[in-house]
């Protein structure tokens, strides 16, 4: 999509110096990425790089503009600002909250085990006890019939000697 022609006068738009832009305006200035342009005197500088803020002596951050013309640097630090906390805000709500749906449902799941646990002894005691009984009701019968050895029944059983 470039041609050669277009790609030169790209090359020779980066190492042209700020300063050269100077007294021309903002949009000229901030094609280069490492110009700056500060409205007081209108002036397009060398972005200080070495410190990421430039200095008040240089320009003040009210009428320095970097990247885009129509907002002042001071109000892009500010929005960048915002922009990074409400990231940190809200990963750390997603964090916090995944962190207490995870421990409720892990205790969810233990009361749910437990009541399964306590409704299968209920079972096992309840089938435990109907044992008991049907073994009653069973000795009874042989009791009534003589089939209990250790029944005190005056009839028992006639044994072939």
């Amino acid at each position: 999509p470039y041609g050669i022609k277009s790609l030169c006068v790209l090359v020779l738009f980066v190492f042209i110096a700020c300063s050269a832009f100077s007294q021309k305006s903002c949009e000229e200035c901030l094609k280069n990425v490492s110009c700056l342009w500060c409205y007081t005197n209108n002036t397009c500088i060398d972005y200080p790089v070495r410190s990421i803020i430039p200095s008040s002596s240089l320009c003040s951050l009210s009428n320095a503009r970097w990247g885009v013309c129509w907002i002042n640097f001071e109000a892009l630090i500010i929005a960048i600002a915002v922009v990074a906390g409400l990231i940190l805000v809200s990963i750390t709500v997603c964090c916090c909250y995944c962190c207490y749906c995870r421990k409720r449902s892990r205790s969810r799941l233990d009361e749910e085990e437990e009541q399964l646990a306590r409704k299968r002894e209920e079972r096992r005691l309840e089938s435990l006890q109907r044992k008991h009984e049907r073994k009653l009701k069973h000795d009874e019968i042989r009791k009534k019939y003589g089939l209990l050895q250790d029944s005190d029944n005056p009839y028992s059983r006639f044994e072939n000697e």
